[in-house]
């Protein structure tokens, strides 16, 4: 979370809305455990006796005073807060636990309420956390778990938020799952690809927003206890069970839970902007103030073949595009797992790299694998141990682009070296991105998960699943403390799934190369299954942090392939010699134009997909507009082989905006939009000598 002003203007599109966001706050009564965390927009009410345990009294939208409890609380149904086993015995909030102690904490962006309880027993300290911040209607909860015996606790079936929860009676709800564009039956069970579950009220458009931030497989939300009313925000339990030894005296934190609560068409809590923002300002490390950068990767069309005199060919050109960092994927060193330059395809190495994208005012990418690494790497020679085993107590090994490699656990020591060869890299070569990437926990292309290893940090092959998490986490935590210049990417491979994005790895990496589309051809899906995966995931995940490979700049439209840049992480591939002069050229006008608007504009704030979005198709429109809650906005808008000559865009602005509306590839000036406009749907004439309308819209002030 970055710091960030304590008042926000909030402008509601339909209905009135607090005029400014107060400061966060935990009120704690004097007479009696029982406190009030809230801010302007929600409020929770906790509070612990001796017959209830720990228990949420209320959880308020105060907007609307709809309580999201009130359901459950009239057939006297409260979840537990959260529940877990300690070698085998159930534990929960309701009946376990002593009250220890309570106090408000700053957190940064906002405040906190921390709550010690002790186990009845004296084997555990609990501690539960309920955050809230200044400027969104959020609520986000872990607890941690401190073992006070003198042996180790085993902890499984781990449940770190319970509520009986939803913002009607059941009849009325609606359940989005995946990333929240996905409707399911309403008693559902959330896996590794549902990050993000909005919860919606069909009637009035009142809704919360459920986002497990566990990480990859080992996430599992619960919507509906039994057939009832209710949330489970837990670990897995039993396709891929959590499992976690805590030593004594260790004390192990939980994932967190973040509650989004939001009004369809309210302002600036109309889920578009409420999460959107929130995920960015808050999850997301670099914070909403981080800025894109322009990426060219190599990979295709040159894969392990891309060479010095390719680079010196295509650095040039680069430049002139206006990319910001040049990546050398898999190709430039010797063996996976180890930093020495492939002298066969780079006589003068990196550094000779190096030299020529300083001279052009570009930075270095480079592509690291992790976890696979070839047997002849010094760590697998010294540390055969290290090596992830089977269920058989083989060696665990891979297939990639360069042959059969080693898988080392990252739930062993090799953690540590794994992050020291990161280190080392970038104190040689001083690069600005890093493309993490390869198999870990869990193979893409259908290998075995997990390691079986003895002497790990594991103890058995369920806690294996989490401690190669952990691994990642903490490679990408303290990678990160000692060098904060350098974008790292968790690729999806490395997170162990196709096409999959959370918010675990927003916390330990920057950015994620989400996919690789085929766009070798105009016959390839390309551009359009690039805006399939964008616009799924954007109503949960903050866009930029997105790199869909592989678009390549020289194939078919470039309006095309600009156009979903300006939505996600901007990331370009091909052969860019295929591009003449005048294409080079264009790139260079229209990505500068971006980078310019995209440094003064928060696009940050808001996302709203237009048109056939839940499926495209060259047969019909799509897009989307993206707006930032104090200044301008930029629609941009696919026009796909449809025969259509406007498109009708709808978004939620801030509610006395006003633009001017400007189509920047051809100049036209389309006239003012305002607010009020855009919340009807305001008619935008496509540009029809081009694939693609780009339209900026300038705030009067």
């Amino acid at each position: 979370m970055r710091s960030h002003s304590a008042l926000l203007v909030v402008l509601a599109a339909c209905v009135a809305a607090p005029v400014f966001a107060a400061p966060a706050y935990v009120r704690m009564e004097q007479q009696g455990n029982r406190w009030r965390i809230g801010n302007d927009f929600i409020e929770r009410t906790v509070s612990f006796s001796e017959d209830n345990g720990l228990r949420t009294e209320s959880l308020v939208r105060k907007s609307s005073g709809t309580d999201f409890t009130a359901y459950g609380r009239q057939k006297n149904e409260f979840g537990p807060e959260f529940s877990f086993s300690a070698n085998g015995n159930h534990l929960d909030g309701h009946r376990s636990f002593r009250f220890g102690s309570a106090e408000s904490i700053a957190i940064d962006g906002g405040r906190a309420l921390r709550v010690v309880l002790h186990d009845r027993k004296g084997m555990l300290d609990v501690t539960v956390y309920y955050a809230v911040f200044d400027r969104y209607p959020a609520i986000r909860k872990w607890i941690s778990m401190t073992n006070k015996s003198k042996s180790a606790i085993t902890l499984t079936h781990l449940c770190f938020e319970a509520l009986s929860l939803g913002a009607g009676s059941p009849g009325d709800l609606q359940l989005s799952a995946g990333y929240g564009a996905a409707p399911q039956a309403l008693f559902f069970t959330g896996r590794a690809s549902d990050a993000g579950m909005f919860l919606r009220n069909s009637r009035t458009g009142e809704g919360v927003s459920v986002i497990n931030e566990a990480p990859g497989y080992l996430k599992r939300t619960e919507v509906g206890q039994g057939w009832r009313e209710g949330l489970k925000v837990m670990y897995d339990t039993d396709l891929f069970p959590f499992e976690r030894s805590v030593q004594p005296g260790e004390t192990f934190e939980s994932a967190k839970s973040s509650l989004v609560f939001f009004q369809d068409n309210h302002g600036f809590e109309d889920p578009r902007w409420a999460v959107p923002g929130y995920m960015s300002d808050v999850v997301m490390r670099r914070g909403g103030s981080y800025k894109p950068v322009w990426l060219y990767n190599t990979w295709e069309p040159f894969t392990r073949s891309i060479n010095e005199k390719t680079v010196g060919e295509l650095v040039p050109i680069a430049a002139r595009m206006g990319m910001d960092i040049f990546t050398i994927d898999d190709g430039w060193q010797q063996e996976y797992g180890a930093n020495e330059d492939n002298k066969t395809n780079f006589p003068d190495g990196v550094d000779g790299v190096v030299k020529l994208l300083n001279g052009k005012g570009m930075g270095l990418g480079l592509w690291v694998p992790l976890a696979a690494v070839s047997v002849k790497t010094p760590e697998y020679r010294q540390h055969p141990e290290w090596a992830c085993r089977d269920r058989e107590g083989h060696p665990k090994f891979t297939q990639t682009a360069s042959g059969t490699q080693a898988v080392m656990c990252l739930g062993s020591g090799y953690r540590d070296a794994a992050l020291k060869r990161l280190n080392n890299l970038v104190e040689r070569y001083h690069p600005r991105y890093l493309k993490v990437d390869l198999t870990t926990v869990f193979n893409t292309y259908g290998e075995e998960p997990g390691c079986n290893a003895p002497g790990h940090l594991h103890k058995s092959w369920a806690e294996s699943l989490d401690r190669i998490y952990e691994g990642l986490q903490y490679i990408g935590v303290h990678f990160h403390e000692a060098h904060p210049e350098v974008l790292v990417d968790y690729t999806f491979e490395l997170w162990g799934e196709k096409h999959l994005i959370d918010a675990a790895l927003l916390g330990c990496a920057d950015l994620d190369w989400l996919s690789n589309v085929s766009d070798a051809s105009e016959d390839d899906a390309g551009p359009v299954q690039a805006r399939t995966l964008l616009y799924e995931r954007a109503p949960s995940i903050p866009v930029e942090a997105m790199l869909i490979g592989n678009l390549r700049a020289p194939t078919g439209s470039p309006e095309e392939r600009l156009g979903v840049a300006m939505g996600s992480g901007p990331v370009l591939l091909g052969d860019l010699r295929q591009l003449s002069e005048t294409e080079q050229a264009w790139y260079g006008k229209w990505i500068r134009w971006y980078k310019e608007f995209r440094n003064r504009v928060a696009l940050s704030d808001s996302f709203f997909p237009q048109g056939s979005w839940r499926q495209p198709g060259k047969g019909r429109w799509d897009g989307f507009a993206r707006l930032s809650r104090e200044s301008d906005g930029l629609i941009v808008l696919f026009r796909n082989a449809s025969s259509a000559s406007t498109a009708e865009v709808k978004a939620v602005a801030p509610s006395s905006a006003r633009y001017d509306a400007l189509s920047i590839l051809d100049g036209r000036k389309l006239g003012e939009v305002n607010a009020a406009e855009l919340a009807a749907g305001w008619t935008a004439p496509f540009d029809t000598n081009r694939r693609v309308t780009i339209v900026e819209l300038k705030r009067r002030h």
